[in-house]
């Protein structure tokens, strides 16, 4: 007689509970005039030592629903739904019981570290008192070797003397890096990051991404990222969780989300990202409209109205996220459509045909702008009443570069490192400190006020933030016609040049009464467009013209360039810190470092052969969104931060960040230190290295 025993023939497989689970979370905002519905019906699960990306567009409730985890929401919120952690509720907690959990179980990066950041007390007095509060046991002399301990594991140099330094003696990338200190300290089961990475340049977000990750394996923390960023979550990302709207429509592992999105929504935000393995020519896919107003819960799919694959039934009712395939759920009502191919991914969102007509022909293809030795250097000054001179301020330290017409030449860099300074200094069409600048042949410092005056017609700018750029108190009439103005052109005149531009940049006349504040932020963008093109310049200059939109607003307003650059036969100054826009717009790259430019020359030899180890390194942090592509390539990531342009320093200025320079030998180095190298040809392009032409820098 054979028995079997229930530990062979009933075996049950336990499955752990989630870290952290969310079912129908949500979150109201009572205002005098209506209710806002900022996040509805939200519902995930945050597995222990998993990493979680929650994506979408600004507003679509994102950061209220992290907020809402961590009881962070302000008392005017009205939260219903479960928060549970470990399985405990959290909703319904008091302040004071959420607050022991707060920095200890979890912890939050938030994503501007100078307000999250005291002033008036130094970092390791910051780190310290987390400690104090979850670990009253620790001595004093523990508790500052714990706070250099974790200092030096999230990467800030002179860990024992930064120790004592305030925020503001820090850069950005060094702040966020003690935020992230701060919320290891006491090993959290779980970190929520909250756009940790985007005000920083590309170098510092990938520093600040690997010390993400060390954090994460350290701790064996869960982490839950919220971003816009989809190249970011290719990296990183164990799962993904598409919002819009409030709500989640969304959600599947990183690699079957970017091979196989299912939701229309994510097929238009994939497809509207510039790529650096993209070809240059290839078209950006923007989406059109923009997010409802969560003042009123929608009848029908909030995105039925953006979507070109939109049918009659999407309108009558709001779809629930449901399975559409293993692991994989989406809202909508299509879905299964687009897995199993009878609506194929590629015909959901399609990329708009460029522009052919030449409205007007480009006057000359020789050189529009020519920039040589251009210096600015500011003086620093100490004292109120008796100032004296302390130090100079090099913010642009002998810049050349020639932009050819009906061409695009990109102007890239870290924060600091002099483009909006030069570009400032093209503007003024002045006679420079030293060097020479010439606008269609004519040298500025010879120039009149008068013909200064008529100059200014040739040479527009359009600014980084389209909000601040533009007179709220006047009607987008009054701003676009107003550089017309100051031009003595007649009051009809104006008129009919401000509804012809308001067409020209895909705007609809009407609009020409209405005020800023009444437009979107990819609208603003396009009508300080208009305002630049209004007196028909032959250059215009952009000064980050799309940094601050949303990518889905932003590959609109780069297809716009395009297209006006194309009718208007114009030539375009781009200023970016974003590698991925600058690939896809630019013929010609200017890579500035430290007030100098060094690799300069035809965008496609740079971006396929960099040859100066800055610009490697550049483009080895930009992300790219395709899962295979992130996790296979190596990327060489630089320590430290762009040194202070009021340093003087001998020989080479990227010498001491400069992963070729470690690896060189010791005469090579000695020939870094001593002398600075100048521009000079290599391979087919201007190089500011002494070792441009050996390979031996790979990705590390």
């Amino acid at each position: 007689m054979h028995c079997v025993t229930p530990s062979t023939r009933h075996r049950r497989t336990t499955v752990p509970e989630p870290l952290l689970r969310v079912r129908d979370l949500n979150v109201t905002f009572e205002t005098k005039a209506r209710t806002v519905h900022a996040v509805r019906g939200v519902s995930y699960e945050v597995n222990r030592g998993e990493f979680l990306a929650i994506v979408g567009e600004s507003g679509s409730g994102k950061s209220v629903s992290s907020m809402a985890v961590m009881g962070l929401l302000p008392s005017t919120a009205n939260v219903t739904g479960s928060i549970t952690y470990d399985g405990r509720e959290l909703l319904g907690s008091t302040d004071r019981q959420l607050s022991k959990m707060r920095g200890s179980d979890i912890a939050m990066v938030f994503q501007d570290p100078l307000s999250a950041l005291t002033p008036v007390y130094t970092i390791g007095q910051q780190i310290i008192e987390g400690l104090k509060l979850h670990q009253p046991g620790l001595s004093t002399q523990a508790l500052e070797a714990r706070a250099i301990e974790l200092l030096d594991v999230v990467g800030i140099p002179e860990p024992r003397r930064r120790v004592k330094s305030f925020p503001h003696e820090f850069s950005g990338g060094m702040r966020q890096r003690a935020m992230i200190a701060i919320a290891i300290a006491n090993n959290p089961k779980l970190i929520i990051a909250d756009e940790p990475t985007t005000a920083l340049d590309v170098t510092i977000q990938a520093q600040i991404l690997d010390v993400l990750q060390t954090a994460k394996d350290i701790t064996g923390a869960a982490v839950v990222l919220i971003t816009h960023d989809l190249g970011v979550v290719a990296g990183n990302a164990d799962r993904v969780a598409v919002m819009y709207a409030g709500r989640i429509v969304e959600t599947a592992p990183v690699d079957d989300l970017f091979e196989r999105p299912t939701m229309p929504y994510t097929i238009g935000l994939l497809r509207s990202m510039p790529n650096m393995v993209d070809s240059r020519s290839a078209r950006l896919v923007p989406l059109e409209g923009r997010p409802p107003l969560l003042t009123e819960i929608p009848t029908g799919c909030p995105f039925a109205d953006r979507c070109p694959a939109v049918i009659s039934a999407c309108r009558d009712i709001e779809p629930d996220l449901v399975p559409v395939a293993p692991m994989q759920a989406a809202a909508c009502i299509r879905s299964t459509e687009i897995v199993d191919g009878r609506l194929p991914r590629d015909e959901v969102f399609s990329p708009p045909a460029p522009v052919e007509e030449i409205v007007r022909e480009v006057e000359t293809r020789g050189t529009v702008l020519e920039v040589e030795g251009v210096k600015r250097h500011f003086p620093l000054t100490k004292g109120t009443v008796f100032r004296r001179r302390i130090g100079t301020v090099r913010a642009v330290d002998g810049v050349s570069f020639e932009l050819k017409g009906g061409k695009t030449l990109g102007l890239v860099g870290e924060s600091g490192c002099g483009k909006s300074t030069t570009v400032m200094e093209v503007m003024e069409l002045a006679k420079p400190q030293a060097g020479r600048i010439a606008v269609n042949g004519v040298d500025t410092a010879t120039l009149s006020p008068s013909e200064r005056r008529a100059l200014r017609t040739d040479i527009q700018i359009v600014f980084q933030d389209p909000a601040a750029s533009l007179d709220p108190r006047m009607t987008v009439e009054e701003l676009i016609g107003e550089p017309l103005t100051v031009h003595d052109v007649p009051a009809k005149e104006i008129s009919r040049r401000v509804r012809r531009m308001l067409e020209l940049v895909g705007l609809e006349p009407s609009y020409a009464r209405r005020y800023p504040h009444e437009f979107s932020g990819g609208q603003r963008q396009r009508i300080g467009i208009a305002r630049a093109l209004v007196v028909e310049p032959k250059i215009l200059v952009l000064d980050e013209p799309v940094s601050a939109l949303d990518v889905s607003v932003q590959a609109g307003v780069i297809n716009l360039l395009e297209d006006l650059k194309q009718q208007l036969g114009l030539s375009y100054l781009f200023v970016a810190h974003d590698l991925a826009v600058v690939r896809h717009i630019a013929d010609d790259v200017a890579v500035m470092y430290l007030g100098r430019i060094i690799e300069y020359g035809d965008s496609d030899a740079i971006f396929s052969n960099p040859r100066h180890p800055y610009t490697r390194a550049l483009l080895s942090a930009v992300p790219i969104p395709n899962p295979q592509i992130e996790r296979t390539r190596e990327r060489i990531l630089l320590s430290g931060d762009l040194p202070s342009p009021t340093e003087s320093i001998t020989g080479c200025a990227f010498r001491k960040r400069c992963p070729l320079y470690a690896i060189l030998p010791p005469e090579q180095q000695n020939e870094c230190e001593t002398r600075a190298p100048e521009l000079r040809t290599v391979e087919g392009r201007d190089v500011s290295c002494h070792w441009a032409e050996q390979d031996i820098l790979q990705p590390a």
